[in-house]
């Protein structure tokens, strides 16, 4: 599990003993059902069975692998759209292209992170590169959906890349976890993405029998999920692994150790941590569209078959960055195929069935 990785953890800058603090108590963990998505690629669908509202300002959030697979075998997801939210696909092992209508895209592999804005509307497409899907090779990585407020839901569509190498690296305060902040801000140190919804969005390493204490905002919700290994969360120490989240509740800290014997295939306890501001406002959300209202995702699909969310080949980055007054959509040509809206609604193993709260 390369991501990012440091020869030296004793030289890293070191997060805030938080001795003394109290730990936020653990309100559920649940374990992820497993899957395929797109064509046919193997995920663990991390946050099925929790309310949203545990979840706000996270509505989705998916495993890729991590899976071997054989020449031929790679598999991506077809051209298709979103409106109302963001997708943060982060690559921990393999790569992967991205393309989208608003002219954004390129290529991600080990540690790095696309973070693309749909705001008012957009088509993409993420595949394994001709190489890979030739050669074969380990593929792992995560894809998380960010929701948007009423009034940025809108917004003209955006893209950033956020590549390994700029990721903000800590270290716990004994010195046993390495700590990436992919975005947002944690203990004063920040990460690279923007984020239009307050967030911050980490993966940490906790070497076994280490303790990993992380000072966390009150205003912030808290979620662990454990991508591999073995582990006990909270003060109540209650046991986790591979494939199941954690819901924090109240607190100053989020308290995750890692268990003293780690299996020889995953030697240490991996975690994806995160929190953001709740937007506390209602959501309808079916397959790859996220509003307020079941109105505004009938239009969304509605527009989609009108050919409003984007054209294929894309609107020129230069293009794209002319300012757009609020709630204005370009008349394209439509996905190429002319696609039915039925044949886009599990991509991204999303649910089929308008979903409220």
């Amino acid at each position: 599990m390369p991501a990012v990785t440091v020869s030296d953890i004793t030289i890293l800058p070191r997060i805030s003993d938080t001795t003394g603090l109290r730990a936020r108590r653990v309100k559920s963990v649940t374990t992820a059902p497993q899957g395929f998505e797109g064509e046919g690629f193997p995920v663990r669908r991390a946050f099925a069975g929790v309310d949203l509202a545990e979840l706000d300002p996270f509505i989705h959030l998916d495993q890729m692998g991590e899976v071997e697979y054989a020449p031929g075998e790679p598999k991506g997801t077809p051209w298709h759209p979103h409106r109302g939210f963001e997708t943060v696909t982060y690559i921990i092992d393999g790569i992967f292209d991205h393309k989208d209508s608003n002219g954004g895209g390129g290529t991600i592999t080990d540690g790095d992170t696309q973070w693309m804005t749909a705001g008012g509307g957009i088509l993409h497409i993420e595949t394994p590169p001709e190489s890979l899907v030739m050669s074969g090779g380990l593929f792992h990585g995560f894809q998380l959906w960010v929701n948007l407020p009423a009034a940025k839901k809108w917004s003209p569509p955006a893209y950033q890349d956020v590549r390994a190498n700029d990721v903000a690296l800590l270290s716990s305060a004994d010195g046993g976890s390495l700590i990436r902040i992919i975005a947002g801000e944690l203990d004063g140190h920040v990460g690279p993405g923007t984020t239009q919804t307050p967030i911050t969005l980490i993966h940490a390493t906790v070497a076994p029998g280490a303790e990993l204490r992380l000072p966390w905002r009150k205003d912030y919700n808290a979620l662990v999920y454990t991508m591999a290994g073995h582990g006990f969360v909270g003060d109540e120490q209650r046991p986790v692994s591979m494939g199941q989240l954690t819901v924090f509740g109240d607190g100053d800290t989020i308290v995750v150790r890692a268990a003293n014997q780690q299996e020889s295939r995953s030697p240490n306890l991996e975690l994806f941590i995160l929190g953001g501001q709740p937007i506390k406002e209602p959501v309808a959300w079916m397959g790859p569209f996220v509003m307020n209202t079941k109105r505004e995702v009938l239009q969304a699909f509605e527009d989609f078959q009108k050919g409003l969310l984007g054209s294929i080949p894309a609107i020129y980055k230069e293009d794209a960055k002319k300012p757009q007054s609020e709630k204005t959509l370009h008349r394209t040509d439509k996905l190429s195929g002319d696609i039915k809206a039925a044949d886009i609604l599990d991509v991204h193993n999303a649910p089929t069935d308008l979903q409220e709260g």
